[in-house]
């Protein structure tokens, strides 16, 4: 089975106290016609007795050994990372999926996490299951504010599909990310106020995906009249836990091909 390990933040004062890096890592290797070869690292927690928890990820498409481009799954690490646990991610080549893999989720689909010696998939279940399992810090989002900018990430789908400069994807994109500017001027810095919640989690890799993939086949960015909404994306894009389980631009670009060109 492919694994590469990612430790979560709350693990990084242990590195003075007593984590050791095996002097030869072991390699594992997956049958099949196209061979991948992952490093795997041993981790002594010091000061956390949890035992990581496995979770499934896309692969990138442009770099061996790194975490790919999907919004999901970067949803789960961060709330991983915002909640201080340790994990384990198993790295998975979604156009060569293994049959390991298939055998955890039927329908080759990405997050899945090994709870209690079950595998679950979908995000949404994912975090929820995270919430109830580890409630400190509480992420949770209050019922109505669960859903602010919810519709953001379909716009922009259908304005970067789009082929009809004249067809209202880029209004109706506008007008979202518009009422989003609105809602943090009067509520932020975060959804939920001054700290960051589910919501964020969710909502700040789908304006990723957003930043770049617009930049990179419409040539658009945000405009200016929207400070706020900048404002959020810089902020939650510059956190130590968002830098660490985000896709490189050239898998975000790679991931959305299909979508523009098609």
């Amino acid at each position: 089975m492919s694994t590469a390990v990612a430790l979560s933040s709350s693990l990084k004062h242990n590195l003075a106290l007593g984590i050791r890096f095996p002097q030869n890592p072991s390699f594992y290797r997956r049958n099949g016609p196209k061979v991948s070869t992952f490093r795997t690292f041993t981790v002594a927690m010091a000061a956390s007795n949890t035992t990581p928890l496995e979770i499934c990820v896309k692969a990138s498409v442009s770099t061996p050994n790194k975490l790919g481009d999907c919004p999901f799954c970067q949803r789960v690490l961060l709330t991983m990372e915002e909640k201080h646990l340790p994990y384990e991610m198993k790295l998975v080549d979604l156009s060569n999926k293994p049959e390991w893999f298939l055998q955890i989720s039927p329908e080759g689909k990405v997050p899945v996490v090994k709870f209690d010696e079950k595998w679950v998939p979908d995000s949404d279940v994912i975090a929820q299951s995270l919430e109830e399992k580890y409630p400190n810090p509480p992420l949770v989002t209050p019922q109505e504010k669960a859903l602010v900018g919810s519709k953001i990430f379909s716009t922009f789908i259908g304005f970067l599909k789009s082929k009809d400069p004249s067809g209202g994807t880029e209004q109706a994109l506008l007008d979202e990310l518009s009422s989003f500017n609105d809602f943090i001027k009067e509520n932020g810095p975060f959804i939920n106020g001054e700290k960051i919640s589910a919501a964020d989690l969710s909502l700040a890799p789908k304006l990723y995906h957003l930043e770049i993939a617009l930049g990179h086949y419409k040539k658009w960015s945000i405009p200016d009249t929207l400070p706020y909404t900048k404002s959020y994306m810089k902020r939650i894009f510059s956190m130590d836990s968002f830098m660490k389980t985000r896709a490189s631009p050239e898998d975000v670009i790679a991931g959305w091909r299909p979508k523009v060109m098609g």
